[in-house]
């Protein structure tokens, strides 16, 4: 019998895992843009602890191994900003990417009030793109330079309203 993957929330014991995936995931888009400097690669884990207490931080797990991660935090004006959604090569293309983005999309209207999720990625990240695309999401605005190599796409989609049953 096989395992199945599971979502919840990261504990302040996952992040060297989160960090270690992150590395491992982000490897095919330093390549795809010649850029091993990227801010995946080079993030401290001292810096994703913080995210840890800051923000909303999901992991997927199969069994006890950490195979994929989201982050996301909504600002002031209520837009949710997503980073980070990240799925072992081994398990990408069976569908817990979009898994990962629709829970952490549910936690942030439930808990944060968001009104709107707003995520980007890199021009060439066609897989991303597709799959942002299929799951609601539209380019806003024109891609942005980063650097000569790599611009990025940001991509948003308006949060379904939450509802509530009324009890009397």
């Amino acid at each position: 019998m096989g395992m199945s993957v599971t979502i919840s929330t990261a504990e302040s014991s996952d992040a060297e895992k989160i960090l270690k995936l992150q590395y491992l995931c982000y490897q095919s888009e330093a390549e795809l843009y010649g850029d091993y400097s990227i801010e995946p690669l080079t993030q401290t884990l001292e810096n994703l602890r913080a995210e840890l207490s800051e923000g909303y931080v999901l992991v997927a797990r199969l069994g006890e191994e950490v195979v994929g991660s989201v982050r996301g935090a909504v600002d002031d004006d209520g837009t949710a900003r997503i980073g980070k959604l990240i799925v072992h090569p081994r398990l990408q293309r069976h569908g817990l990417g979009g898994r990962l983005l629709r829970a952490v999309e549910v936690r942030l209207a439930a808990e944060a009030e968001a009104k709107r999720y707003r995520l980007f990625t890199g021009h060439r990240s066609e897989v991303n793109l597709r799959m942002y695309r299929k799951l609601g999401y539209q380019q806003v605005g024109v891609a942005e330079p980063v650097s000569r190599r790599l611009s990025l796409v940001t991509m948003e989609k308006a949060a379904e309203p939450t509802h509530y049953a009324a009890t009397a």
